[in-house]
This record gives structure tokens, sequence and C-alpha cells, in this order.
């Protein structure tokens, strides 16, 4: 489809920019820039062709703080822009709603550069080949570091006068990213005790959470060691976890006056974050509290559970009950400056005693902990302490008073779907309605915005859907259902999940090698078709498929979804003996297979039973309903439990029983 060219005056100059009628939040930040931008597609490809000009391919998203760094240094600037509009054909992606395009050029990144991150800098070929790459560059020379307009002379005069070398090392590294992945390898349970032991060497026992700075929260890990500890006991599992889960409190990447999680610590204490906030890390944090809390029963884990769910029902839910993507780290230009107080302002606000107590409590002071100003954190007080509560309210209703935060206000599949089933796991530990209602009705968005036919797509803005979904898009949805169905026992959500699964099969799986593509057959083909199996700040979209082809081998088939369930973790298995530590959510997939949960079979004496039987349940049991019959009959007249765990089996009985 051809883009409308939308004509900008500047002074004397003309600009067009083919932004205007996109509807990702992303690419509309860019549409008024003197940089004539075009989405990714034909037109920009057949105008580099016939002017012979390489691509300048910049990869990003809405609330990234050094993507509108580079933005107000070089794609605000006239020269600048100058530049890239006289040798170049520059193109704008958001990598939130195109996953492919940026895994595959991140990966040359990586290759080419032994780094990656956002914004993405990609030089390519008219047909693609990329040829150069990095991530930010800055308006002035720093140090060994060229400025973007020398960055982009040089990539000019060699494309120019020397295109052969210029393209010659690059083709090498494509072709070396195109080789076959590793042979799959047997998954065995031993490299679960193998992970544990990593996780021990890298647990800063100090600070929580593993390695240096900069660190980040990484869920599933902290969802596996949970497990393990529950599974097999353990002490060091529990305690690296719970000491993670409790230090990112009480820093500041848990954001105390208004609940939720920023992305991640930029230093070892989790005192300062990156200040954005994105769906999917609060969704995830939300499951590992849950988990600990159903692990501790202590009532802290549940507490953070409540108030990360309670900001995304607040601040990130549409009024069609799908969920939001972002919130920026920037606000007024300034990063972080939403989130910072002076202890004069809290004062003023909460008057001079109470001001002065609660600055005390969330450790603030004159002096400040980051750039002359304060994050609240509860690093040197006591994380249980409720008495501000009340006061907490009137700061949260003065911040945002004070200074607004952007939205991204897509939404996007995949971050929806582990929202669905964090929400899920939330009413399942606390009980409380609410999060059950907002996860049904996350559910019902998806299935009435994104789904059409036979068909997820990606995202949803605008009344407009986006690109036919990806690999992640089934597996967290599949993921989703599965979660609905064991929070509320419906057999509806166990047909689309089965529904689901087959979709994912058809459309991704790698029959002859093992393991599931990025993207089908269906979608634009690319310069690599890759298969993610490491978990970066999500978990692989192959991770989440072995996760939920051993669920559904419990649930629904042993024989149906047994193999394949099995086949999948002999594919992970390779990747992750090379460093399992990057490899949780498979880890916890692993564990699920190898020491399955306990198999409920519940008989219920009458239908309106179920509706809270998912309360009494340990939420990890695998639960089956089934009517009273000759092979399960109702004992006493009343609901009774079948329990088989392993390889045995317990008597019948009326009341759930301590395993």
């Amino acid at each position: 489809m051809t883009t409308r060219r939308t004509t900008i005056k500047r002074g004397c100059d003309l600009i067009s920019n083919h932004l205007k009628n996109e509807t990702s939040p992303y690419l509309l930040q860019h549409a008024d820039n003197p940089v004539d931008w075009y989405p990714w597609g034909g037109e920009a490809f057949r105008r580099a062709e016939a002017e012979d000009k390489p691509i300048f391919l910049s990869i990003g998203y809405s609330a990234c703080h050094w993507c509108h760094v580079m933005a107000r240094e070089s794609f605000e600037d006239a020269q600048t822009a100058a530049l890239l509009n006289r040798w170049f054909i520059s193109v704008k992606v958001d990598r939130e709603e195109r996953p492919d395009l940026d895994s595959v050029y991140m990966t040359f990144c990586q290759a080419f550069t032994g780094s990656g991150g956002w914004p993405t800098s990609i030089f390519l070929t008219p047909d693609q080949q990329p040829f150069f790459a990095g991530t930010y560059f800055p308006k002035r020379r720093q140090g060994r570091m060229v400025s973007f307009a020398e960055l982009l002379t040089l990539i000019h005069t060699e494309w120019e006068q020397n295109r052969s070398a210029l393209l010659g090392q690059a083709k090498e590294i494509v072709t070396l990213l195109n080789r076959p992945q590793a042979a799959a390898d047997r998954a065995e349970p031993a490299l679960l005790e193998e992970a544990v032991q990593l996780y021990r060497r890298l647990f800063d026992a100090k600070n929580g959470g593993f390695g240096s700075a900069p660190k980040f929260p990484a869920p599933h890990n902290l969802l596996f060691l949970l497990a393990y500890h529950q599974r097999r006991g353990g002490g060091a599992c529990l305690e690296m976890a719970e000491r993670t889960l409790l230090q990112m409190y009480r820093g500041g990447l848990f954001d105390h006056i208004g609940g939720g999680f920023c992305r991640y610590s930029t230093d070892a204490r989790f005192l300062v974050p990156h200040f954005e906030k994105m769906l999917y890390d609060n969704a995830l944090l939300m499951l590992a509290y849950c988990a600990a809390y159903t692990v501790t029963k202590k009532e802290l884990y549940l507490l953070v559970a409540e108030r990360t769910a309670d900001f995304i029902l607040r601040e990130m839910t549409s009024p069609d009950g799908g969920f939001y993507s972002a919130q920026d780290a920037d606000s007024g230009g300034e990063e972080g400056k939403y989130y910072l107080f002076k202890p004069a302002e809290l004062a003023e606000v909460l008057g001079p005693a109470q001001g002065k107590a609660f600055c005390q409590h969330f450790n603030m002071t004159d002096t400040g902990n980051f750039e002359g100003k304060n994050i609240p954190n509860l690093l040197h007080s006591d994380p249980s302490h409720r008495s501000f509560d009340s006061a907490l309210e009137k700061v949260y209703q003065y911040r945002i008073s004070r200074c607004a935060l952007r939205l991204d206000d897509k939404i996007l599949t995949a971050w929806n779907a582990l929202a669905i089933a964090a929400l899920c796991r939330l009413y399942q530990t606390g009980g409380h309605q609410k999060y059950l209602d907002a996860a049904k009705r996350a559910d019902q968005f998806i299935w009435s915005n994104l789904w059409a036919g036979d068909t997820l797509h990606v995202s949803f803005r605008a009344n407009r859907r986006g690109a036919k979904g990806f690999l992640d898009d089934y597996a967290a949805c599949l993921y989703a259902q599965l979660a609905l169905y064991g929070a509320t026992l419906e057999k509806a959500y166990l047909e689309r999940a089965a529904r689901l699964c087959q979709e994912t099969l058809t459309q991704f799986l790698d029959k002859q090698n093992g393991g599931f593509y990025l993207y089908g057959e269906e979608h634009e083909a690319l310069i690599l078709r890759p298969k993610e199996t490491y978990d970066g700040a999500m978990p692989s979209g192959n991770a989440l498929m072995a996760w939920n082809l051993v669920r559904l081998s419990q649930l629904v088939s042993e024989k149906t979804y047994g193999p394949l369930a099995e086949r999948q973790l002999d594919f992970l298995s390779a990747d992750a003996r090379q460093y399992p530590t990057g490899y949780g959510m498979f880890l916890l997939a692993l564990l699920e297979h190898s020491d399955p949960p306990p198999k409920v079979t519940a008989v219920l004496s009458h239908p309106s039973e179920a509706e809270r039987l998912p309360l009494r349940l340990p939420p990890e049991a695998a639960v089956i309903l089934r009517e009273p019959g000759p092979d399960y009959p109702l004992i006493n007249g009343r609901a009774t439990f079948y329990v088989c765990q392993g390889h045995s089996c317990q008597p019948p009985v009326n009341e759930w029983p301590v395993l």
C-alpha cells in the first residue's frame, strides 16, 4: 500500500514525511521530524533501488529514553536531517509491532558490534542486506564515539567509493547467522541442578539479583527458583528468590507512590531505575510475587502483587478492557522527572510534621539520592510498615497534577496475554474477584479485536489491527488461556488453548529440525528466519511453547501433547546447556515435566461448586473436572478429589489434602 505523503513547511524548506498515517505511537512521535521517514515497506525499498541509495533503518520504541535523546539531538535537527535526506532513504520501525525485524537486525547488530540495544541504527542495501550497525550515536563526538553526522558522511563516502569492501564483511556475518541451529540434545533433568549452581555463583547476596549493574528483574528466573524450591527443597533457591524480590520492592525500581515497577535498575542496589514502565515487566513480576506468597505465605509479597495490579488497572487499562503498553521514562524532556521529589514539596503537601516523617520513612533528604532530588525507597526502612498509606494517596494526587507521563496506548497481544495470566494467578492467590474480571475483559478484547478469522494480530490502536501475529503472540495467548482455565475451570478456555496450539504448530513449527520459527510462512520473508530460544526481558516464544505443551499434556492429552512437549524440551536443551540461567522459562517447563504437579480429578455434587474451587486448590495443580460415574464416584455425596502425583494416587477425599 502506498503511504500518503504529507508536506511540512519549516521556514523556506519543504519537508515530506511518510509516517503521518501510521498508528504506532513511536512512529507518530517522528511524524513531524525534518527527516523524510518511511515506514518499513516496498515504497522505501523501491526508492532506494531507483536512486541507488543505502537505507538507514532506525528501530526503537515509544518509552525508550535513548531513542528520545537521539531523536532530539539528530532527527529533529535540520542539518542532520539534510544529510539523511540527501544520501539515504530513512526507515522507522517500532520494535514492539515488528518483533521479526527487531530480532533479525538486532542479531546482526550484536554480531557486528558485540552488543545491542535501542535505538538500533542499521544501514542496509536496497535489498535489505545490513552492512553496518550500532545503537545510539551522539550529535557531537564523544571520546572514541563518532558523531552521527560524521558516521553518515563516512558511510556515504564508502558507499560511493569503496562499496564492495563495505559490503564484504557484512555478507560473511549474514552467512554465518543463517547457519542451522545446533542439533537437538536430550533434555536431561540434571540440567536443572546445573542451572541452580550457576544461579548461586551469579547471585548478589548483599543486594539481591544476579551479576552486576545494570540489573533486570528477569521474573521468569525467580519463578523457576521458587518452583524448584517448592518441588525439590533446598534453602538456596528460596533465599535467592526472596532476597531479590524484597530488594526490588524496597528500592526505587518499585514505584512506592503509584505502584508498579520500572524497567530495570541502573545500580546494584535497585535504587535508581530506568524509569520507563512496561506492561510485560509488571505482569511477569506479579506472577513472581504471587508465587513467593504461595511458597512463604508472607503477606508483603501479595501486597506488592496487588499494588502492581492496581497500577495496571488504574493507569494502563483502556475503556474496553485491553491493557496499554508502556509509560515513558521521560516527562517534560527530563528523565525520571515525574518520579522525583524534594522534601520541601512533601512538607507542603502533607504538612511539616507528616512530611518530615514521610521523607524519613522513604529515605528522602535535602541532598537527594538522584541528581539532587529523591527517588522514594525503603532500603533503610521496614518494608512492612503501613502507617503512610493515606499519605501515599495525597502524594500520588499531587504527583499527577505536577506533570504527566506520555503513554504508549497501543494494545499488544503478547503483553496483554501475560497480564491476563498474571491477573488470573493473583485471583487464585488472593481471592479478589476484580482481578479475574479484569483478566476476562482483556481476554475478550483480544478475541474481539485482535483475532480475525483464524489469525491473531500483533497490536490494536485507533481501531486498526497491526501485522499478523508472530510466535510470541500465539504462545503468550495460549499461556493466557491455560491460566484462565486454571482460575475458572471453564472448559471453553481449554478448547481455545487447543485451537491456538494447533494454529501455532501449523504456522511456526520446524517439523524437520524442531523448534518454532519467530515468523510464519505467510509473513514477509526476511534475510534471516530466526528461532528465538534465549529469554530476554520476556520469555522466548519457544520457551513459552515448551511450558504450554507440557501443561496441555497434563490437562488435555498426554498421548497428543506429550511427544510434542518432549521434542520441544529436547530442542531447547541444546542452547540452554551453554548458559542455563538465560533460559529460565525453559527450566520451569523442564521442571514441570520432570516433577509434575499434583493431578486432581474433581468430581462435583453440583456445578456451582466449580466457581470457587480454584481458590481451594494449589495454583500449580493440574485440575480436571469430571461428572460422577463408575470410575469417579462421589464419596459421601459431596465433592470428591482424586489426587495423583508422580506414579501414585491417594485415596479419594472430600477435602483438599495437604501434600
